[in-house]
């Protein structure tokens, strides 16, 4: 993908992400789905990746047509679509990773000109009649890194875009690019392929990047601001996989999408199966059907802010999930294009809805430090289950048939959806994930060395034993933040001798990865401790204490 996919959240008016413009009153009261490009630089980006994502469906087409023409075999041609893709299996974690390292505008300037800088290189040596298959694959597999690494970044800088309230809208104007350039992409690619050959179909989606390069060079992104010393890579992956794994909203978000899309791939793995071989029609055909999926999406767009107002983000899951099941049962029994076309666009319509809302609520369950690595495991459940999705549906079809496969794609739709739709997903407006820096400085009586470790902190409170049982509830979700903001051990303890004294405390691989719990500690997490805190019942406050592991002699 060249351009932004949909995202997420920023904090409220008075806790904005770093480069998030301030909402002036006039702004205050702009709703709708066009909200969004009122803010200059989400505009323009948005206008740049359109025009990206048109030159990415270009260079689709060409690369289909180019090694259909280099070769019969099937396993070659399937190969186009695996190297594009496997890369994002390979390395979304660590371009997550480097997102919240490094500066994400300059990593994406750096990603977007090898995108560029590959797909003219295929152009060239297309048009100077030097690619073969092994030459396209790997240009393929090429440009499929720059994208691996460039999607988390690019989904992690939507919330520094727009404010807060406009976030959900920015996804869903998002997703209206990307589904505008479906349905004119393949028809120009069509055109280029056929005129002027692949060649030339790659070196237009190269200029393609030329419009979201210069947009990001001349964006004046506020610097990351902070006190310690940046990440290791490999660290900054663990911290990620960690949080993902403690964060509930997060978990909700995941098992929701990933249910969801094991299901719904089978409408995007079985289209050009239904319209090839079971309607008998052609590639222009597919083009328009495909534009009625896209047509269908870029309409629902607009009804999203009425649906926004009437449910809630897992209430527009349900209702959009339901839909699509609704349809992909219409794709096994209506007999011809005319009634297929206009499933599709309601197809369209759901699709965009439930992906603005898993993306709004991924987006809304992440703090600011762990965005882009967030995002990325958002990513890899997504793109993983829509590729085992596709392969499970493809097998189905081949064993039962394309309408019995759609059929049973559908069940697997609503099953899934009405399975999954207790667990709550979390708004583009709570919790306030920014960071509140409210824990008070350790005091130390010298300076620690940052890699020393293991550090064992311990907080002690005084808590009636009448009220025991409410302050260990309390403290269950006081466990959750510190499990995933850095801890490795968390445990609450009772003094045998006397039943008011309670020891919180929990382990941190080294007294740096301590002092960044300090700066990854939320508004949302300091109200989850405060609540705790009120069970104290000491004259004062509880006592925290630092210890860290000594090195003995021999």
């Amino acid at each position: 993908m060249n351009g932004p996919g949909p995202s997420r959240t920023s904090p409220p008016r008075d806790r904005v992400v770093a480069g998030a413009p301030a909402l002036p009153p006039s702004a205050a009261a702009c709703a709708g789905a066009l909200a969004p490009l009122r803010w200059p630089i989400f505009r323009a980006l948005w206008i740049a990746a359109l025009a990206s994502n048109v030159g990415t469906w270009v260079h689709e087409v060409g690369a289909a047509w180019l090694m259909a023409t280099l070769t019969a075999s099937p396993t070659l041609i399937a190969l186009v679509q695996a190297a594009a893709t496997l890369p994002i299996f390979l390395l979304a974690l660590l371009g997550g990773a480097l997102a919240d390292v490094v500066d994400r505008r300059r990593l994406l300037l750096v990603t977007q000109g090898w995108m560029m800088v590959t797909s003219a290189a295929l152009g060239f040596l297309t048009n100077a009649g030097l690619t073969n298959a092994g030459v396209l694959l790997a240009g393929t597999f090429a440009l499929g890194l720059g994208t691996a690494l460039n999607g988390p970044a690019w989904q992690a800088i939507v919330p520094e875009l727009v404010p807060r309230e406009q976030m959900a809208a920015a996804l869903t104007l998002n997703g209206v690019g990307i589904n505008m350039a479906r349905a004119a992409g393949p028809a120009l690619g069509g055109f280029v392929v056929g005129t002027l050959g692949p060649g030339s179909a790659f070196l237009l989606n190269a200029v393609s990047f030329l419009g979201v390069m210069l947009v990001l060079f001349g964006w004046d992104r506020p610097p990351r601001r902070s006190l310690l010393p940046g990440e290791t890579l490999l660290g900054a992956v663990q911290a990620g996989l960690r949080y993902a794994r403690y964060a509930p909203d997060l978990r909700a978000v995941l098992v929701r999408s990933g249910v969801f899309i094991v299901g719904g791939s089978a409408l995007w793995a079985l289209l050009p199966v239904l319209v090839r071989y079971d309607l008998g029609l052609g590639p222009s055909e597919y083009g328009l059907l495909l534009g009625a999926l896209g047509a269908g999406a870029v309409g629902g767009a607009f009804l999203l802010p009425s649906l926004r107002r009437l449910l809630s983000t897992g209430g527009q899951v349900t209702v959009a999930g339901l839909l699509m099941g609704g349809v992909l049962l219409l794709l096994a029994v209506l007999p011809g294009p005319g009634g297929i076309a206009l499933a599709l666009a309601g197809g369209g319509a759901a699709w965009i809805a439930i992906l603005t809302a898993f993306h709004t609520g991924a987006q809304a369950s992440l703090a600011p430090w762990v965005r882009g690595r967030g995002m990325a495991v958002y990513l890899l459940v997504f793109f993983g289950g829509l590729a085992g999705g596709s392969a499970l549906w493809g097998g189905v079809a081949e064993h039962l048939g394309t309408r019995p496969a759609f059929a049973c794609a559908a069940v697997a739709v609503i099953a899934g959806i009405l399975a999954t739709s207790r667990l709550p997903l979390p708004a583009g407006t709570a919790p306030i994930i920014a960071a509140s820096r409210h824990w008070p400085a350790a005091a130390i009586a010298a300076e620690a060395d940052a890699e020393r470790g293991p550090v064992l902190v311990t907080v002690e409170y005084r808590i009636d034993p009448a009220d025991a049982e409410a302050f260990a509830r309390a403290m269950s979700a006081v466990r959750i933040i510190r499990m995933r903001d850095a801890a490795i051990r968390w445990d609450l303890l009772t003094d045998p001798a006397d039943p008011g004294r309670y020891i919180e405390s929990f382990l941190v691989e080294s007294w740096i990865e301590h002092l960044r719990q300090h700066e990854r500690i939320t508004a949302a997490d300091r109200d989850i401790e405060q609540r705790a805190r009120r069970f104290h019942a000491g004259p004062t406050p509880p006592l925290v204490s630092h210890f860290i592991a000594k090195d003995l002699p021999g």
